[in-house]
C-alpha cells in the first residue's frame, strides 16, 4: 500500500525524491537576445585604472548586456561608459550608456565573462569632428 503524504509529520511519501529548490530563478525584467555588437568599454571612475575595451555583445536585453572579455580590471559594482554600436565610420550614430558590472565570471577559456546592467543613457556620440572654428 502507498504511503500517504502525512501534513503534521511532513514526511515525504515513500519513493518520492525531496524537492529542490530553484537556485537558478529567471531575475531578467526583459527578454534578451543574441545580438552581436561591437562596443567600447571604459571605467567612469578617474580614480580607476584606465582601460579602453573594445569587445562585441554576446546577449542584449533592454536593460543588460553580456559580453566576454580578457580584461582583468572588470569588478562587480564597477560603472562604466559603454558606446554602443561602436563604429569608427564617420556617419554612424552611437550611444553612450552609463552600466555598473553586476556579474563577473571566470570561463575556462581564461576569459571572463561579464554581465552588465545599463543605468541610464549619456546620449548621442557623434563620431566626426568639424575641426576648430575658424576665426576672422
Amino acid at each position: 500500500m502507498a504511503t500517504q503524504h502525512d501534513p503534521m509529520t511532513k514526511k515525504l511519501p515513500t519513493g518520492t525524491p525531496p524537492k529542490q529548490p530553484l537556485s537558478n530563478t529567471e531575475r531578467r525584467g526583459s527578454r534578451r537576445c543574441k545580438i552581436t555588437q561591437l562596443m567600447r568599454i571604459r571605467p567612469s571612475d578617474p580614480n580607476r585604472d584606465r582601460f579602453e575595451d573594445m569587445r562585441s555583445s554576446l546577449s542584449v536585453s533592454r536593460s543588460g548586456i553580456f559580453f566576454q572579455s580578457s580584461e582583468r580590471g572588470y569588478e562587480v559594482g564597477m560603472r562604466l561608459f559603454v558606446t554602443m554600436p561602436y563604429s569608427q565610420d564617420p556617419a554612424s550614430i552611437a550611444r553612450e550608456y552609463l552600466a555598473e558590472v553586476v556579474r563577473r565570471d571566470v570561463l575556462p577559456t581564461g576569459m571572463f565573462g561579464i554581465g552588465m546592467k545599463i543605468l541610464m543613457e549619456m546620449g548621442v556620440q557623434p563620431s566626426y569632428n568639424f575641426g576648430a572654428a575658424n576665426s576672422r
